[in-house]
């Protein structure tokens, strides 16, 4: 899997540090239906990994509010929560669809959201 820009830093970082977690990395899945989608919670745990497996730190704690849909181009928006209550927006990108499997890109947003008080 190719892996683009990226930092390694801990998990439990400030809101400002926490931008700096990463910028892009890639995964893929193979699904089981006759239409290629991946649903919210294991494309949640699929980021978390692929985030772990390519920093070299803990697997963070991923939410994907909907299913990725296994067509090239297609995208959805996931929450990245630090330890602290930060929050890190991801966006999940489908690069190819070869048969079942789903591939897809994985990019950080730049800045983190501060937690909730």
């Amino acid at each position: 899997m190719p892996i683009a820009r990226l930092t390694a830093v801990t998990w439990s970082l400030s809101a400002v540090a926490a931008g700096a977690l990463l910028v892009g990395c890639s995964g893929s899945v193979s699904v089981g239906n006759s239409e290629p989608k991946l649903s919210s919670d294991k494309l949640a745990t699929t980021v978390s990994e692929k985030l772990a497996a390519t920093t070299g730190q803990p697997k963070p704690d991923i939410t994907c509010p909907e299913e990725l849909a296994g067509k090239v181009g297609a995208t959805t928006r996931c929450t990245l929560t630090a330890n602290d209550g930060s929050t890190l927006g991801v966006s999940v990108k489908v690069t190819s669809v070869e048969g079942k499997q789903i591939n897809f890109d994985i990019k950080a947003d730049d800045a983190a959201s501060p937690a909730p008080n």
